[in-house]
C-alpha cells in the first residue's frame, strides 16, 4: 500500500514541474534553474521506475504466495475425495481446477486488484492537482492568509472532464459485455481439457475402431465454441480501447481550446496547457487499464467460484474414526445395502464372513457385484445401510490411514506412475529399503525381470507403465501390494492378455501372497478358487451361495453347475 501511495504522489509532481519548467524557466529565461528543473523530472522518473519495479515485483509475489496456498489447498481437497466424486467429474475438470483456474486468480492478485488500488490513487491525485494545483494563500485584512484558486484553471480542468461521463458508460458496456464471455470461455477450457484428456489416454481405442475422423469433429467443434468465446472478447476489446483513445483525444482537443482563451486574455500562463496534457494522459490511462483489470478481476471471480465451490463441497471420506490397531484380518459383511446412485443397489443385503488367514474366492458373472464388494471393505466407498466389521470393529471406527495402512489392493487395471520402478513399488515411501524391495520381488518372482530391464529397479517407467508388458506391471503391482507387508489383501485376478510363461509366474506369485493372510479375491482361476477356504457366488448384488468348494459342490447348485461346465471344457478359468 505505501508503494501505490508513493506512485500515485510522484506522477502528478512531474506535469507541475514542467509548467513550472516552462512558464518560468524558458518565459523567464533562467537557463540554470531550467537545468535544475530538468534533473528533477529526470530524478523523479527514475525513481517512479524503480518504485514501480518493486510494486510490480512486490504485487506478483504476494499472488504467487497466495496462489501457491490455494493450489495446495485445492490438490490436497481432491485427493481426498471420494471415489464416487472421480466417477462423475472428467479428470480434465479437476486439471482445469487445479491449474488454470488458479493461474486465473493468481491474476487477480497480482494485476487486478492491488494494481486498481495504486490506479485510484493516480486518479484522486491527479484531479487533486488538476483541481487545487493552482492554488495561492492571499492575506486578508484581518491578518490571517486563505487559500484562493484560480478560476480560470477550474474551468480548464472541468472542460478536461467533458468526455468522462462517455468513457464511463462506454466502460461499463465493455465490462458487462467481456464477463459473459469470459465465463463462455472458462466453460470451454474446461470441456477442451477434459476431452483432451479422456482422448489422449484412450487413443489406443480410438485407433483401433478407426474414428479418428469422427472425434477430430468432436474436438474441432469444441474448439470453435472456444474459439468463438475468445473473439467475442477481442471484439469488445477492439471495441473499447479506440473509443478510450478518442475519448482521451477529445478531451485534449477542448482542453486545449479552451486554455488557448485564457492564455490570449492574459488569464493563464501557457504552462498550463503543456500540465493538463500529461494530466489527461494520466487520468485516462488508469481508468483503460482499471476498466481492463476489471475483467482480470471478473476473470478471477468466475474462476475463484469454481475453485471455491469444489472447496466447499464435502469430497472427502468421514474419517472420525479413533481406532489404531493391528488387525488381525477377520472379516464380517452383516445385511450390507451399497449403491452408486441413489437407492440402485448393487450390494443387496450381502451377508458373510471369514476369519484370520482365511482366503474368500468371489464367484460371479459381470455385474454380480464382485468389484463393488472389495470396494466397500476398504472404505472406497461408503455403504449406504449394513455394517462391516474386521476384528468385530466396524470399519468406520478405524482411522482410515489405519484401516487403509493394513490392506493391499491389486487391481485388473494395473497403474503405474512415471517413476522408476523403486519408486512404483515404494510408493516414495522412505522407510522401505532396497533390501526389503528386491525380497519381496524375489518372493514373488519379479526379480528376475526387473534385473534385466535397463537400471534395474531405478528403470524409469513411462506413464501408466506402458514400456512394461501387462503381466509385467502384474507382477511390479504384487510387488507393491507384499512389501507393504498387509493384514489383509485384496485382489482382482487377471485372466487375459498374459503369456503362459508368465500366467505361471503370476499364479505362483498370488498362491505366495494370499499363504498366511486374510485375503479376498475375485477369482478367475479354477486353482485359486478350489484352494479358497470359503467361496461366496454372487449373482445381482446378491448372495446365492457361500462355503467351500467341496461343500458347494456337495450342494449341486449354481456354482457347481458353472464349476463342472468349465471343468469339463478343460478351461483354466471359471466366469
Amino acid at each position: 500500500m505505501g508503494l501505490s501511495l508513493l506512485l500515485a504522489i510522484i506522477g502528478p509532481i512531474r506535469p507541475k514541474l514542467v509548467e513550472y519548467a516552462v512558464d518560468k524557466n524558458i518565459a523567464g529565461k533562467d537557463f540554470t534553474a531550467l537545468k535544475w528543473t530538468v534533473m528533477g523530472i529526470f530524478a523523479l522518473l527514475v525513481l517512479e521506475t524503480l518504485v514501480r519495479y518493486a510494486f510490480s515485483f512486490l504485487a506478483s509475489w504476494l499472488g504467487s504466495s497466495i496462489i501457491k496456498d490455494l493450489r495446495v489447498r485445492v490438490y490436497s481437497h481432491i485427493i481426498q475425495a471420494k471415489l464416487s466424486y472421480f466417477d462423475t467429474t472428467p479428470i480434465g475438470t479437476s486439471t482445469t481446477r487445479t491449474i488454470t483456474d488458479v493461474e486465473a486468480i493468481n491474476d487477480t492478485f497480482s494485476e487486478g486488484l492491488i494494481t486498481i488500488l495504486a490506479d485510484i490513487l493516480v486518479i484522486v491525485l491527479v484531479l487533486f492537482f488538476m483541481f487545487a494545483g493552482n492554488f495561492s494563500m492571499h492575506s486578508t485584512q484581518y491578518g490571517f492568509a486563505v487559500p484562493v484558486c484560480d478560476f480560470s484553471t477550474w474551468k480548464v480542468a472541468l472542460v478536461s472532464l467533458t468526455t468522462l461521463p462517455v468513457l464511463l458508460i462506454v466502460t461499463r458496456w465493455f465490462q458487462q459485455g467481456v464477463k459473459v464471455s469470459f465465463q463462455e470461455e472458462r466453460t470451454q477450457i474446461a470441456k477442451l481439457n477434459a476431452f483432451l484428456q479422456e482422448h489422449i489416454s484412450g487413443m489406443r481405442i480410438v485407433q483401433i475402431f478407426n474414428v479418428q475422423k469422427r472425434e477430430f469433429e468432436k474436438f474441432d467443434s469444441i474448439n470453435t465454441s472456444l474459439r468463438d468465446a475468445n473473439v467475442k472478447g477481442i471484439w469488445y476489446y477492439s471495441l473499447f480501447f479506440p473509443a478510450v483513445e478518442i475519448c482521451m483525444a477529445t478531451a485534449i482537443g477542448i482542453t486545449v481550446a479552451v486554455a488557448a482563451k485564457y492564455i490570449l486574455n492574459k488569464e493563464l500562463e501557457i504552462g498550463i496547457i503543456m500540465s493538463f496534457i500529461l494530466y489527461i494522459n494520466m487520468l485516462f490511462r488508469p481508468l483503460r487499464f482499471i476498466a481492463d483489470k476489471v475483467n482480470t478481476i471478473q476473470r478471477g471471480m468466475i474462476a475463484a467460484g469454481r475453485v471455491f465451490q469444489l472447496l466447499d463441497t464435502p469430497l472427502a471420506i468421514d474419517d472420525r474414526g479413533k481406532v489404531e490397531k493391528n488387525i488381525e484380518g477377520n472379516i464380517a459383511f452383516s445385511n450390507v445395502y451399497f449403491a452408486y446412485n441413489d437407492d440402485d443397489y448393487v450390494l443387496k443385503d450381502l451377508s458373510f464372513s471369514i476369519e484370520q488367514g482365511q482366503t474368500l474366492a468371489i464367484v460371479g458373472s459381470t455385474g454380480s457385484g464382485k468389484t463393488s464388494t472389495i470396494s466397500v471393505l476398504n472404505r472406497m466407498y461408503e455403504i449406504n445401510k449394513g455394517i462391516i466389521t474386521i476384528d468385530g470393529i466396524n470399519i468406520h471406527d478405524y482411522t482410515l490411514a489405519s484401516l487403509r495402512s493394513q490392506m493391499s489392493i491389486v487391481l485388473q487395471d494395473v497403474f503405474l506412475f512415471s517413476g522408476t520402478v523403486f519408486e512404483n513399488i515404494t510408493m516414495r515411501n522412505p522407510a522401505i529399503s532396497k533390501a526389503e524391495v528386491e525380497a519381496a520381488a524375489r518372493a514373488i518372482g519379479a526379480h528376475e525381470f526387473i534385473m534385466q530391464l535397463p537400471g534395474s529397479y531405478d528403470y524409469k517407467v513411462m506413464e501408466r507403465g506402458l514400456a512394461l508388458s501387462l503381466g509385467q506391471r502384474q507382477l511390479i503391482s504384487f510387488v507393491r501390494a507384499l512389501v507393504f507387508n498387509p493384514k489383509i489383501l485384496i485382489l482382482d485376478e487377471a485372466t487375459s492378455s498374459i503369456d503362459s510363461y508368465t500366467e505361471a509366474i503370476v499364479q505362483k506369485a498370488i498362491e505366495k501372497m494370499i499363504k498366511g493372510r486374510t485375503s479376498v479375491v475375485i477369482a478367475h482361476r479354477l486353482s485359486t478358487i478350489r484352494n479358497a477356504t470359503k467361496i461366496l457366488v454372487m449373482e445381482h448384488g446378491e448372495r446365492k451361495e457361500f462355503g467351500s468348494h467341496e461343500e458347494l459342490l456337495a450342494m449341486n447348485g449354481r456354482y457347481a453347475k458353472l464349476y463342472y461346465n468349465q471343468f469339463q471344457q478343460g478351461a483354466a478359468t471359471i466366469d
